[in-house]
């Protein structure tokens, strides 16, 4: 499914890992993700909001 909405990234360094959250602004749905920091900030970004749009679609029968 691919994303037609903005989603609010944010980046959060714990330890040698970063956790990535995702949030919808309309539905106020947060995920999370913990990931390499190696791996990029456009991949980890890509991920999160992956994972963000899988929630929303499970969601999408209960709204």
């Amino acid at each position: 499914m691919a994303r037609t909405r903005e989603a609010i990234v944010e980046f959060q360094r714990v330890g040698a890992y970063v956790k990535v959250s995702a949030v919808d602004p309309e539905s106020l749905t947060e995920v999370s993700i913990v990931g390499d920091p190696q791996a990029g900030e456009a991949r980890l970004t890509r991920l999160a909001v992956q994972r963000l749009d899988y929630v929303l679609a499970r969601q999408g029968g209960h709204r």
